[in-house]
Formats: structure tokens, C-alpha cells, sequence
């Protein structure tokens, strides 16, 4: 598939710089996008501003019934959501002395449990229409632990499960679930350290780009044949 025209795509935390390129390039393929913040609004509505299709929607994601009222609201603006990118995170720096009940649960609030709900609201539309794209922002740290806290990996490996558990039921009725493993990507505001130093633990030798984060993106998108998969993209870190 090389289009989205007629096709509705929400992705969340596109305040940020993935989000952002990820949601350029489906509104390059045609689709009309859904440009879901948190807090930062106005990068989010300047997108939607920039975009021949498009508006910002407001949500505080950590809240347990904010996904179902967010694709209301979109579904009451474009209709049915065909494309779920869950691109919002959370990242905390902790040790695991650090990290204690209440922490864990507001980090799996916004890296887990959101994502699980907005692809239960959204897939068995997907389902009815006979085509659907989800993709999961995950991240390196869901699959080797990474560097910025237990909280923050185990949320990451949970979209994992999430991933494999939805996509071989959903399969059979033309929707796609796959998940995005980045590590270490500049201008996200979400590097746990200092840019140079982290630069250094990358065998390619530089963070990656929003931009080559959002082309992957566009491309699993886009493949109908391509589902149950996480796909790392880490400058070499974790081969596998």
C-alpha cells in the first residue's frame, strides 16, 4: 500500500520530535492526522496549522479513561481511526532503589497501559472495516533493560507482549500490530545523559534521527504482509 488517502491516523505525543516527522510522512502518504499532545500544546496545533489535514487533540494519557475519551473526540472530528501510532512515553532516570510503587504504576500508566487501551478501542473498528495499522513506540531498553530504570524497561517489554498477543488475533481481519525498538535518538528530550558521552556506546557512532526513526515507521505502515514484529533500530547496539 503506497497511500493513506481516505485513511485516519492518530498518533499520540506528536508534540515531540518522532511524532512529529512520523505524522509528516503519514500526511505525505495522504492520511488525514489525528495530533494527539499532553501537555505541550503548541507544537502540536503548529503541526496541525502545517498540515493539509489535520488537528490537535488534548489528553493526558496517564489518566485510565483518557484514551476511550480521546478517540472520541477524534472519531467525532474524522470518523473511525485507521492508523493507531502510540508514540507518547514517559521516561524517568531511576535506580531501582529509586523506583517505588507509585512510580512504577504512573510509568506502566502512560508507556503500557495506554497504548493497550487505545488499541482495544480502535482495533475492532479496524476489524469491521477490513484494514487497520497499530504500531507501539517501544524502546532498546524493552529488550536488553537499557539505562534509564526498571519502571521504564518493563514498560517496554510489556508492549512487546502486547504486540504478539494482539497481532495473531487480528491478523485474519486485515490489521497489523508491530512495534518500533529506538534507542538513543536526538531531539526528543527523552536521552537519559549527556548526547556525546551516549554518542559513544553506539557503534555507528552518532545518536539517530527522528527523521530515520519516522522512514521505518512509514515503511511497516504501509506493509500489509508485515505484522507480529518488533523491530529495533539502534545504530547497532543490540544485534538480534
Amino acid at each position: 500500500m503506497t497511500t493513506f488517502e481516505g485513511r485516519t491516523a492518530l498518533v499520540t505525543g506528536a508534540s515531540g520530535g518522532i511524532g512529529r516527522r512520523i505524522a509528516e510522512r503519514l500526511a505525505g502518504a495522504g492520511a488525514t492526522l489525528a495530533l494527539h499532545y499532553s501537555s505541550n500544546a503548541e507544537p502540536a496545533q503548529d503541526l496541525a496549522s502545517a498540515l493539509p489535514k489535520a488537528a490537535a487533540f488534548g489528553a493526558d494519557l496517564g489518566e485510565a479513561d483518557a484514551p476511550d475519551r480521546l478517540v472520541d473526540e477524534v472519531e467525532s472530528v474524522f470518523g473511525p481511526v485507521d492508523v493507531l501510532v502510540a508514540n507518547h512515553g514517559r521516561s524517568q532516570v531511576a535506580q531501582l532503589e529509586q523506583v517505588d510503587a507509585d512510580a512504577f504504576d504512573e510509568m506502566l500508566a502512560v508507556n503500557l497501559r495506554a497504548p493497550f487501551l487505545l488499541a482495544r478501542r480502535t482495533i475492532p473498528t479496524m476489524s469491521e472495516h477490513g484494514f487497520g495499522r497499530v504500531l507501539f513506540m517501544s524502546s532498546v531498553a524493552g529488550l536488553t533493560g537499557g539505562i534509564v530504570g526498571p519502571h521504564y524497561a518493563a514498560s517496554k517489554a510489556g508492549l512487546h507482549g502486547l504486540t504478539h498477543y494482539l497481532a495473531r488475533r487480528s491478523a485474519g481481519e486485515g490489521v497489523t500490530v508491530n512495534a518500533l525498538a529506538p534507542a538513543l535518538i536526538e531531539d526528543t528530550g527523552m536521552l537519559p545523559g549527556d548526547p556525546g558521552a551516549l554518542a559513544t556506546m553506539i557503534p555507528v557512532g552518532r545518536l539517530g534521527k527522528p527523521e530515520e526513526v519516522a522512514d521505518l515507521a512509514l515503511a511497516v505502515l504501509r506493509n500489509g504482509y508485515m505484522t507480529n514484529q518488533v523491530v529495533s533500530l539502534d545504530g547497532g547496539m543490540h544485534p538480534r
